[in-house]
């Protein structure tokens, strides 16, 4: 029994210590993320014509649910849902509010869309923070904190039934996330910043993308066809592009050919097994 006491607490320290040492986050900035990603669950709610259950239902799947869907892939610490006694109320709070009396967030649709994004960054920010934290690669950093900044979105869309968001071509929002987490990874763990002023300006870049996006109307591309550019840009691009097509026929042949010798393997070892049950049969 002891020993299991002891690991016990031993993982509950473990799991303080590095809480103590994420982004501190004031707890303003946190509710104000939550409040603006359910405000926009709740109108996506009005607009599908749901209930107040549905409304309420989106609000905290937006808000909440990249969280939830990092916290349940990392399997480490606190869920944040759990964690944070204000988030859930605030969320449904915030639900209710917006659905009975949505022109409050109708009418000034610019800030509501420049909060949006901000807390697209924040929500970036804290999920790459919480992953570094814990020792993960680089590259599952940026991951989670993509997942914790679109992740509500996408459950929202998934629930509706629809392509998400994320996946069709618009201006650059998804791509503004994986930017601000980016920027956080490379401050915090390249340039060694302090990780109060690399999540600032993360959530700065975030912005900057999106609203550079938005802009100049920079839209994510859908098709890519290289004989389809100009012959000055082919130029450019042929000495990049050669090698890698010569790795990918490389690496197809190398495929096909070990699917092959699988596959006359596989015939063998039936041929061999009906012949050992022909002499089986014959001896009989």
């Amino acid at each position: 029994m002891f020993p299991a006491v002891l690991a016990v607490t031993q993982s509950a320290v473990s799991a303080s210590v590095i809480a103590s040492e994420s982004v501190a986050i004031p707890l303003a900035f946190e509710l104000l993320a939550v409040v603006v990603a359910a405000a926009t669950g709740a109108l996506t709610a009005r607009e599908n014509k749901l209930d107040l259950v549905g409304a309420i239902g989106l609000a905290v799947l937006v808000s909440l649910g990249g969280g939830l869907i990092r916290d349940v892939i990392l399997q480490e610490g606190n869920v944040y849902i759990l964690r944070q006694p204000l988030a859930l109320p605030v969320a449904i709070a915030t639900a209710a509010a917006v659905f009975t009396f949505p022109v409050m967030v109708e009418k000034p649709d610019r800030l509501v869309a420049i909060l949006d994004i901000f807390s697209v960054g924040l929500f970036a920010v804290m999920g790459a923070d919480k992953t570094m934290l814990y020792g993960y690669p680089a590259i599952t950093c940026v991951m989670m904190g993509f997942f914790t900044a679109v992740g509500g979105g996408l459950l929202r869309d998934v629930c509706l039934a629809r392509v998400p968001y994320i996946f069709q071509r618009s201006n650059l929002y998804a791509i503004a996330a994986i930017a601000g987490a980016l920027t956080y990874i490379v401050l915090v763990q390249c340039l060694d910043i302090w990780n109060i002023a690399a999540a600032v300006i993360s959530v700065a870049v975030t912005m900057a993308v999106r609203w550079w996006s938005i802009r100049y109307n920079i839209m994510s591309p859908t098709e890519v066809d290289l004989h389809k550019l100009p012959e000055p840009v082919k130029k450019v691009a042929r000495p990049v592009v050669r090698p890698v097509r010569k790795a990918a026929q490389h690496v197809s042949a190398k495929t096909s050919q070990a699917a092959e010798q699988a596959r006359l393997r596989k015939i063998e070892r039936q041929h061999k097994r009906d012949r050992q049950r022909e002499t089986h049969r014959h001896r009989r």
